[in-house]
C-alpha cells in the first residue's frame, strides 16, 4: 500500500510503471534498457529515483571486469495507492448524503481499499492471516422495477443476517465490517467510458 504522494507520483509515472513490470523478475538496467528499447543512462535514472522511492529492492551486485553491475528487482508483485494520499480531497463517505449515487459507493470502497492495506500491513508484521471474505456475483434486471425490488429484499435480508449473528458480549469479540455495492456491468465492447444515468423510479 503506498501512503506517501511522492510514492504514488514515481508509481504513477507512464515509463516507471513500464520498468517496474520489467522488474518483476530480477535484472539490470543494461537488461531492462534492452527489453524496453531505451538508452541505459535513462533507465539508470529512473532506477535510482524508484529504488530511492523504495520501490525496487537490490537483490545483488555482481563484478563484471572493472564494473560493479546492480540486479534489481520490484519490491512488490502488486501496488494499491491509499485514497488517503489525496489528503482532503480523498473520496469521504460522511460528506455525501446520496447513497444510492456512484460517489457514494466509490468513498465506501475507498475507504474499504485504505483499511484492507493497513489491516495486511499489520498482520504481515505480526506474521498472521488476515480473516476476510469476498463474494462475487453477477445478476441481470428486466427492468428498474425488478432491481429496485431486489435491492429492498436484499437490504432486508442482511439486516436479518446481521440481526442474527452480531454479538459482542464477549470481551473478545472482533468486530468486522461488511458493505453491498451493485453496479452496472460493463460489456466487452465498452471502450470504459461511464454508462449513461437512469432516471429513478
Amino acid at each position: 500500500m503506498i501512503r506517501e504522494p511522492q510514492r504514488a507520483a514515481a508509481l504513477l509515472h507512464p515509463l516507471r510503471r513500464r520498468i517496474l513490470h520489467a522488474l518483476s523478475q530480477p535484472g539490470s538496467a543494461s537488461s531492462v534498457a534492452r527489453q524496453l528499447d531505451l538508452p541505459r543512462q535513462k533507465v539508470n535514472y529512473h532506477l535510482r529515483e524508484l529504488e530511492a522511492d523504495r520501490l525496487l529492492e537490490l537483490v545483488e551486485e555482481r563484478r563484471k571486469g572493472n564494473c560493479t553491475e546492480r540486479i534489481l528487482r520490484a519490491a512488490a508483485s502488486h501496488y494499491l495507492i491509499d485514497p488517503e494520499v489525496l489528503g482532503p480531497l480523498a473520496a469521504d463517505p460522511e460528506k455525501l448524503s446520496d447513497r444510492f449515487s456512484s460517489a457514494y459507493l466509490v468513498a465506501v470502497a475507498a475507504g474499504a481499499i485504505r483499511d484492507l492495506g493497513r489491516l495486511r500491513a499489520g498482520a504481515e508484521e505480526a506474521d498472521q492471516r488476515l480473516a476476510t471474505l469476498t463474494l462475487q456475483s453477477e445478476i441481470a434486471f428486466s427492468s428498474p422495477a425488478a432491481r429496485n425490488a431486489f435491492a429492498e429484499e436484499l437490504a432486508n435480508e442482511l439486516a436479518r443476517l446481521v440481526a442474527k449473528h452480531h454479538d459482542d458480549s464477549e470481551p473478545e469479540a472482533r468486530r468486522f465490517k461488511l458493505f453491498l455495492g451493485v453496479y452496472p456491468g460493463l460489456k466487452e465492447e465498452d471502450d470504459g467510458s461511464e454508462p449513461q444515468p437512469e432516471e429513478r423510479d
